[in-house]
C-alpha cells in the first residue's frame, strides 16, 4: 500500500474504503471484506450513523487495530458535547482513532475545532482534520487554531482540482482527502477519451485510472462501496504509474466545476439536526 506522509510525520494510506450511504449491514460487510482484501484506511462519520457497524467490521475481519487507520468526524451538533469524542471512540469500539474531523462549517465549528486539537492532545486521535472547509471558512480557521490540521475532505476531481484551496493548504502541508473522487459518478466524467485510452494502455477501467490521477495528485481517495467487486477493483490501481505526460493530459480536464453547490441555508439545518446513532 502506498502511504501519504502528514504534516506531523505520521503516514496514512493512500487508498481507503468509505463509508457514506452505507447501512449499517452494508458497513459492517464492507469494512470486513476491504480490509481482508488488504485495505488499511477506514472513513466514517458521526453522521453515517454506522459507527458501531464499522468497529464490528474492523473487528470481524481479524486485522490487528494498530494496523488499520480509522477515520471519523464530529457532526455539529456534537461540537459543544464535551463527551463527543468519548461517545464517537465508544461507538467505534477503540481507544483511539486515527484521524479525527470537523464534518461542516456550520454551527459552533470553533468549539468542535478546539475539541480536536484536545482530543490529539490526549492521544485520542493521532491526527486532526477539517471537512467542507472551504473559501472564507479556512481563511477564518487559519487565523484560530493553534495545531493546523493534517487533512482537509472536499469535493475533489479531475473537473474540479481545488487548485485555489490547495495554495492555502501547501503553506501548511495539509493533504487532501477526495470525497466525489469519480465525479458523483457523472458518466460525462469516466467517459472522457483519455481515461478510456489510458485504460486501454494499462489494462485498466476508466474509474481506477481516475483513482490513479488522485493519489499521484497527493491525495488521499476513499471511494465507497457495498459491491465487494467494486470494492477490489477500488485498490487494484497501485500496479501502475501515469506518467507525466499523461497527468498533464488530464490536468487539462480542469473546468473548476463542482457537483456539489452547499448554501448558507444548509449549514443551518446541519447545526439543527442530530444524528440517530445506532444503538448499543
Amino acid at each position: 500500500m502506498e502511504s501519504i506522509t502528514l504534516n506531523n510525520g505520521i503516514q496514512c494510506p493512500a487508498v481507503g474504503i468509505g463509508t457514506f450511504m452505507l447501512s449499517p449491514a452494508e458497513a459492517e460487510n464492507s469494512v470486513r471484506e476491504a480490509l481482508k482484501m488488504g485495505y488499511s484506511l477506514v472513513d466514517t462519520a458521526n453522521a453515517y450513523v454506522n459507527e458501531r457497524a464499522v468497529g464490528r467490521g474492523m473487528k470481524a475481519s481479524g486485522v490487528k487495530r494498530e494496523e488499520i487507520f480509522l477515520s471519523t468526524k464530529l457532526w455539529p451538533s456534537e461540537y459543544e458535547n464535551e463527551n463527543a469524542v468519548e461517545e464517537t471512540l465508544a461507538r467505534l469500539g477503540v481507544d483511539y482513532v486515527d484521524l479525527l474531523y470537523i464534518h461542516q462549517p456550520a454551527g459552533n465549528w470553533l468549539a468542535g475545532y478546539r475539541q480536536l486539537e484536545k482530543a490529539y492532545k490526549e492521544g485520542k486521535a493521532k491526527s486532526i482534520g477539517i471537512s467542507n472547509f472551504e473559501g472564507k471558512y479556512i481563511a477564518e480557521l487559519e487565523t484560530k487554531w493553534e495545531i493546523a490540521p493534517q487533512f482537509i475532505q472536499v469535493e475533489a476531481h479531475p473537473y474540479f482540482t481545488q487548485t485555489e484551496l490547495r495554495r492555502t493548504l501547501d503553506k501548511y502541508g495539509v493533504r487532501i482527502m477526495s470525497w466525489y473522487p469519480l465525479g458523483h459518478g457523472d458518466k460525462s466524467l469516466i467517459s472522457e477519451p483519455v481515461f478510456a485510452e489510458l485504460g486501454k494502455k494499462y489494462g485498466k477501467t476508466p474509474a481506477q485510472v481516475i483513482l490513479r490521477w488522485h493519489t499521484q495528485m497527493g491525495f488521499a481517495v476513499i471511494p465507497g462501496s457495498k459491491n465487494v467487486d467494486h470494492i477490489r477493483d477500488n485498490l487494484n490501481i497501485l500496479d501502475f504509474t501515469l506518467t507525466d505526460a499523461e497527468m498533464a493530459q488530464i490536468a487539462k480536464l480542469d473546468r473548476g466545476e463542482r457537483y456539489y453547490h452547499r448554501t448558507e441555508a444548509q449549514l443551518e439545518q446541519f447545526a439543527a439536526w442530530r444524528p440517530q446513532f445506532e444503538p448499543a
